[in-house]
């Protein structure tokens, strides 16, 4: 299209890796979107194909204001992919979609509506057809190849198996996003909109976490520290084309890149993600960290001086110390020693002043080096959580530790 357009009010960014055919269609319902073409653009990043992704784009240059983005195959990098593209956005506005979505015919328009607002947001649509728990639907890619995505929707939309995976945690919340305790677990990059500035200041999407997964909800995260609140629009729906995933393969991929998560911020939260994440217990995070935040108000006055005093006298002069459930106050007779909490106001309180070393943490899995302490002491202030996280507590306190000793009633080993 004709370069003296006027600067488009949208950069839609597809990140493909060969999938031809299914961009094929999707540019095809890019073209007869209710905003004019004229009004926004749209940017292909594709990560190596080897098919005729190439092709498929250049037929498009004459009916949509298109770019085309190319990098080398090494491997699943669609953070790098996307960020790419964002470099070539020249909209204020960037509405990222993965490249086998079939769009609704009113969607850029529908997130341009909803960033129609004072403050900042970020906007995730829905997405039909996405819920890797259910085998895809019978017929569902023979309708999709032959029919508009607005009478397929007509269709389905009343099968349970049809929804987003997201929409039992999101109905139990009204679909109000902000309200949500933990909104960027969902926030899932396959149908999401921000504003460019916001994109660029919290750095774009993380390169290094590579392969599948957790790359869009570290984004959600960082958007949402950034102080950007997060919305959810029904009406600015996809249908995700159905195929087959191998979660053997894909479920790995997303533990290792929620560790790089939270090596990037080691916090109780990611803390318990992670190891959720990697017991395939994904959709029980919201609950489990109400109950530590439940939990840590219960405790916010518990003072466990007394009993880590009472340990340490059984200790060995110049041994290496951990505390797992540190509280606000410590023994002066405690060595220099490695301190964690999972309350950062009292641990940063603990250690203020101190050759402590401070960790905000519950002990489920630090950054701490393999055996690099003798003794872990767990103190009462976890007996709270022992049923949900005692096991985990174990494993992580052994493996940092030679020697581990529960000192809160009620919390055992086995």
């Amino acid at each position: 299209m004709a370069d003296s357009a006027p600067t488009p009010r949208a950069s839609v960014i597809i990140p493909t890796y060969n999938r031809a055919d299914l961009l094929r269609l999707m540019l095809e319902q890019l073209t007869r979107q209710t905003l004019p073409v004229a009004e926004f653009e749209v940017i292909v990043s594709d990560d190596g194909s080897a098919d005729d992704t190439a092709e498929v784009a250049a037929a498009f240059t004459e009916r949509l204001r298109l770019k085309y983005w190319f990098q080398e195959d090494l491997g699943d990098r669609v953070s790098l992919a996307r960020n790419n593209a964002a470099k070539l956005a020249e909209a204020d506005l960037l509405i990222f979609l993965d490249g086998g979505g079939m769009i609704a015919p009113d969607l850029v328009e529908r997130h341009l509506i909803a960033h129609d607002v004072p403050q900042r947001r970020t906007v995730c649509g829905y997405a039909w057809g996405y819920d890797p728990r259910y085998p895809a639907l019978e017929g569902l890619d023979r309708d999709l190849a032959a029919m508009h995505p607005e009478q397929v929707l007509a269709k389905y939309r009343d099968l349970p198996a049809f929804r987003d995976i997201r929409h039992e945690p999101l109905a139990a919340w009204d679909f109000a996003f902000d309200a949500m305790p933990l909104p960027w677990q969902l926030f899932f990059a396959l149908n999401c909109s921000m504003r460019a500035e916001d994109f660029h200041a919290v750095g774009g999407f993380d390169e290094d976490m590579t392969g599948w997964g957790c790359e869009d909800l570290e984004m959600g995260f960082k958007l949402q520290r950034a102080g950007i609140s997060m919305h959810f629009a029904t009406d600015a729906w996809i249908i995700e084309w159905p195929h087959e995933r191998d979660m053997s393969k894909r479920w790995p991929e997303m533990v290792a890149n929620t560790f790089k998560f939270l090596r990037k911020y080691p916090e109780p939260v990611i803390e318990i993600g992670y190891v959720l994440c990697a017991d395939d217990e994904y959709w029980r995070w919201e609950p489990t960290w109400l109950e530590l935040q439940s939990w840590s108000e219960q405790v916010a006055d518990v003072d466990v001086a007394d009993e880590l005093a009472q340990a340490v006298a059984r200790i060995g002069a110049g041994e290496r110390i951990a505390v797992f459930g540190a509280g606000a106050v410590l023994p002066p007779q405690l060595p220099p020693s490695v301190v964690a909490d999972f309350d950062a106001a009292l641990v940063r309180r603990a250690t203020a002043g101190t050759a402590h070393t401070a960790l905000h943490a519950v002990g489920v899995r630090t950054l701490l080096d393999d055996q690099s302490v003798d003794t872990v002491l767990v103190t009462s202030r976890l007996s709270g959580l022992w049923d949900t996280w005692g096991e985990h507590v174990m494993t992580e306190a052994h493996r940092i530790g030679r020697k581990v000793e529960l000192l809160g009633p009620g919390m055992t080993a086995g």
